[in-house]
């Protein structure tokens, strides 16, 4: 009997010894299962907008210069932000909108973390807000990016905040995806946006896609609770979370948004 009680000790260990493993390794390597921006990166003389921080240049690029107000919009985890150009220029003749590559992404310099790019996040806006002194500056994220651009209108006077599936917070989409893994506890980049949403107090606009499978509708829903108030929000019942721009009406939806008393 001592021989099988030893074997399932040893057996238990193991399993033990492996999740904790697993549990490290989740730790160690997190930031790369949060951002992609290997998928992104390119030369920066394909930019044609510059920012410098302290310790690094972010580059990227202008929409429609010139008009009076402006949209700031923050990516997806591996969005080529680049790619919004054409819809941006039909989609928001009215506005200058600039799609700025976060650190590490596209042709800006250095590597992403919450903290940094929260803070770049701040500079970027207090940088446009003085390019377009006489005008308003909207605000807008995508996927993670809804992270970014929820802290942006906590911490400044956003009169338009648009965030397309958003999320309540990182560590719950974290959790979703790795249920048996203890990520309350060791996830460091947490994008805690509903906390942060009800300090926000202009208008907002979100965008949910009903067949979400990276962020669950669920998520977006507790988000909206935390606001606390009315907010609009668009439906797209049948849209995944890749696809939910191939939509027209999404496009409609940003635009008619900010084109009609959004900012």
């Amino acid at each position: 009997m001592a021989r099988p009680c030893r074997m399932l000790a040893w057996g238990a260990g193991a399993v033990l010894v492996g999740y904790v493993a697993l549990c490290a390794l989740l730790y160690l390597q997190q930031r790369r299962l949060i951002y992609y921006p290997q998928f992104t990166r390119v030369n920066a003389a394909q930019t044609d907008f510059a920012l410098a921080r302290q310790d690094v240049v972010l580059r990227g690029w202008v929409v429609n210069p010139g008009r009076r107000d402006a949209l700031l919009y923050f990516g997806g985890n591996a969005e080529s932000v680049e790619g919004n150009r054409e819809a941006f220029t039909r989609a928001l003749p009215s506005h200058t909108v600039y799609l700025v590559a976060y650190r590490g992404y596209g042709a800006s310099d250095g590597e992403p973390t919450e903290t940094q790019l929260l803070a770049d996040a701040l500079a970027l806006h207090d940088d446009i807000a003085k390019r377009h002194a006489g005008g308003q500056v909207a605000v807008a994220g995508r996927s993670l990016g809804s992270g970014v651009a929820t802290f942006v209108a906590a911490e400044r006077r956003v009169p338009a905040l648009v965030l397309v599936t958003p999320f309540d917070s990182l560590a719950a989409v974290a959790q979703a995806h790795y249920p048996m893994f203890p990520v309350g506890l060791l996830l460091r980049d947490r994008y805690d946006s509903a906390a942060r949403l009800p300090r926000h107090q202009g208008r907002l606009l979100v965008l949910r896609a009903g067949q979400d499978q990276v962020v669950p509708p669920a998520r977006t829903d507790r988000l909206l609770k935390a606001l606390g108030r009315p907010a609009q929000v668009v439906e797209f019942p049948a849209a995944g979370h890749d696809d939910l721009s191939l939509d027209p009406a999404y496009w409609s939806a940003i635009g008619d948004f900010l084109a009609t008393g959004g900012d």
